[in-house]
């Protein structure tokens, strides 16, 4: 099994359409510094594999900021 964040994938079925979700548990999301609002786009690597990309680039927070 591989380490990391166990989460269900959740299905919401609606007259007018049908949804998927996947929620990010919160210390994924703030350790990711991100943000409401924000863009991501989904890249399927392969039927296994989902990758979650920010948009926009944000450059990486240093040690030093992360202190402060």
């Amino acid at each position: 099994m591989d380490a990391g964040y166990a989460v269900k994938l959740q299905k919401v079925e609606r007259p007018t359409n049908r949804s998927y979700y996947i929620n990010l548990p919160v210390a994924l999301a703030e350790a990711l510094d991100m943000r409401k609002g924000e863009e991501f786009t989904w890249i399927v690597e392969d039927k296994n594999t989902l990758i979650l990309k920010r948009k926009k680039f944000r450059k990486p927070r240093t040690l030093k900021e992360i202190k402060s």
